[in-house]
């Protein structure tokens, strides 16, 4: 819409400066007065006319005085000699006959600016030829990418996904060089269905494809296709095919393709639902009789379970490619692409980094990156440090501290003991992840957290590793029964989680004898709208009953392991709740002297420095204002997500 009102602005200023140019070529030299022809007659009976110049019945001429006047006059005879009697100088000049161009052109130029304003209106209506105007509702709204050499990426930019990348390259080699693959028979691939969980870089590997193929690129969105008129998301599937075709070898990428690609059937209006027409167009564009040769598909989702199967097929898609979250060498490599683009201090361990942020997404480190780059800057550092991403990565997996809320004595002593019971089970069972850090410090909602990091990416869990996990779950109100003898509504958070836990490992998993290797309490989701809106009952109420029970057993029984170990280690739950009442914040190697026995003195490090932000500048009085103290730099990060004001 910005394009069509500067357009219309440019056409009515053209208008009105060809009617400023018209009324000033049409003026008449000077500044003649118009004067009745009896007034005419009047002053040349009285002597006071010098000059006339006759043209046609049109006389001007000059008074005595220096005036000028014009004046129109009838068929009069005697006009001639009454001038020649007075002695007034005459001269005589032939009647202008305009042409009939300019006449046509001076009488109908109103009309003309009003019928091009009216033909300018339609063309915008009817989108231009751009298919970008309200009436171009047929249209497809794909983009094809400018070769920009300044914002182009290529696979040089995409790290961490290395197979994906070579799926991709191999399509970018057929486009290329076909003849490589065509010798032995093989056919360029129909379409490339990315697959991956939000930010894991399907839509910068479709970027890194645009930059890297030298042929056409089309980019839209999946919710570009259906608008509320009947029949226009198909139709715009038939014009961007068409503009494919015209523009063969090409590549069209469709980001979010599950907007139009639902299961059909599923959906509201039955068969005549716009969605499922236009999806229906898609699948015979794709591999129909007039399939498209030459145009390759990529498109990109998080939602594969809801694409209807007959997208999904070889023919169409022939390739899934899946993009999941980086291990941890796909994370150091991500880290290393997005700190090249920053300036970083030479101590920084990617390494360390990346073992410390499990389960990131590529867009999770980028957002760790900017927000170190941005930490870094708040104090005019001029590198990026270590102590910058450790504080970056705590910020993204917790939120930022809240050194402003108010909070009781009794409450810190509350959250101390309970964030100690949480890291003293976590620091004794084994096959548990080692504990990173444990503080008190309130960040978003929770008032105190210990963290824990895995060494290594994990993909599957073992009984055991789950049933410390709720162990470590239920140590926090273990803490607090113990040394405080009370219970509050922060554990209301860990006893939901370890009851989740203990329900999955009893319908999902498998993991209880009396049950067996079964799964119980399926859903049947609803397609359509992605989410299970109704449930149905898969199980019996004897089976109901045997599933609540076993879930009963097992939170009961590692609630009984976490409390011995408790129990066993008293003194060492009050040593660590005390050292962080002192400290507020303590790590690993502390937190494991501690579990080992030895005394505050010897177990905690000196206390580090503060850091001062810079002092700002002076205010308009010439006072300075006041120096603001650093945000607090000791390490948290999630695990335990409790909330003292959560009350359930």
């Amino acid at each position: 819409m910005n394009g069509f009102y500067k357009n219309l602005s440019l056409w009515l200023v053209i208008g009105l400066l060809m009617i400023m140019l018209f009324n000033l070529f049409n003026q008449p030299v000077g500044q003649s007065q118009q004067i009745p022809f009896s007034e005419f007659n009047y002053q040349l009976e009285q002597g006071l006319v010098t000059d006339v110049t006759i043209q046609g019945r049109t006389l001007t001429g000059i008074l005595s005085d220096g005036g000028t006047f014009t004046t129109y006059t009838p068929e009069d005879p005697d006009l001639v000699r009454m001038l020649r009697e007075k002695k007034v100088n005459i001269n005589a000049r032939p009647p202008e006959e305009a042409s009939l161009l300019v006449t046509l052109l001076i009488s109908w130029f109103p009309m003309l600016l009003l019928i091009g304003v009216w033909i300018f209106f339609m063309r915008q209506m009817q989108g231009g030829g751009s298919g970008r105007g309200p009436m171009s509702f047929g249209k497809s709204k794909a983009k094809m990418l400018n070769d920009d050499k300044q914002n182009k990426v290529t696979f040089v930019d995409v790290a961490g996904i290395e197979e994906a990348k070579e799926e991709l390259e191999e399509v970018i080699a057929f486009l290329k060089n076909p003849q490589k693959f065509q010798r032995l028979g093989g056919k360029l691939p129909k379409g490339v269905l990315l697959v991956g969980p939000p930010g894991t870089g399907k839509t910068l590997l479709a970027r890194a494809i645009a930059g890297e193929a030298n042929v056409p690129f089309f980019n839209l969105s999946g919710s570009d296709f259906v608008e509320m008129f009947v029949g226009v998301g198909a139709a715009r599937v038939r014009d961007m095919f068409e503009q494919g075709r015209k523009n063969a070898p090409c590549i069209i990428f469709i980001d979010e393709i599950d907007a139009v690609g639902r299961h059909r059937g599923a959906g509201l209006g039955g068969g005549h639902d716009e969605r499922e027409q236009t999806l229906n167009q898609l699948l015979v564009e794709m591999d129909g009789f007039e399939s498209a040769e030459g145009v390759i598909m990529i498109a990109a989702t998080n939602r594969p379970d809801v694409l209807d199967p007959a997208l999904l097929r070889p023919g169409r898609f022939d390739r899934q490619v899946d993009v999941p979250n980086p291990d941890i060498n796909g994370r150091s490599q991500i880290l290393l692409v997005h700190m090249n683009k920053v300036p970083v201090d030479d101590k920084v361990d990617v390494e360390v980094i990346a073992r410390g942020t499990p389960g990131f997404s590529g867009a999770d480190l980028a957002n760790l990156v900017n927000e170190a780059a941005l930490g870094a800057a708040r104090y005019d550092k001029k590198l990026v440090e270590m102590d910058d991403l450790e504080a970056a990565k705590d910020k993204i997996m917790m939120g930022k501290p809240r050194n402003s809320a108010i909070i009781s004595d009794t409450e810190r002593k509350t959250t101390a003991y309970h964030e100690a019971g949480h890291a003293i089970v976590a620091a004794v069972l084994p096959n548990t992840d080692p504990v990173h850090k444990v503080t008190i410090i309130p960040r978003g909602r929770a008032l105190g957290l210990t963290m824990q990091l895995p060494t290594e990416d994990r993909f599957t869990y073992s009984k055991k590793q789950l049933e410390n996990n709720i162990a470590v779950l239920m140590g926090g109100r273990i803490a607090e029964e113990i040394c405080l003898d009370q219970m509050t509504t922060g554990a209301s958070n860990d006893i939901k989680r370890a009851t989740d836990l203990a329900r999955k490992m009893v319908c999902d998993f498998g993991m209880t004898k009396a049950l067996g290797p079964l799964a119980y309490g399926e859903n049947e989701e609803e397609i359509f709208l992605g989410r299970e809106i109704t449930q149905h009952k898969s199980v019996s109420e004897d089976t109901a009953k045997a599933i609540d029970t076993e879930i009963r057993t097992i939170v009961e029984s590692n609630d009984k392991r976490a409390r011995d170990i408790l129990t066993e280690k008293s003194q060492v739950l009050e040593n660590m709740a005390q050292a962080l009442l002192d400290r507020e914040t303590i790590d690993s190697e502390e937190v494991l002297k501690l579990v080992e026995g030895l005394p505050l003195e010897e177990a905690l490090k000196p206390m580090p420095k503060p850091k001062v932000k810079p002092k700002k500048k002076v205010n308009g009085s010439g006072a300075e204002m006041p120096t603001e103290q650093a945000e607090e730099t000791g390490f948290v990060a999630k695990n335990d997500e409790d909330s003292k004001g959560d009350d359930n």
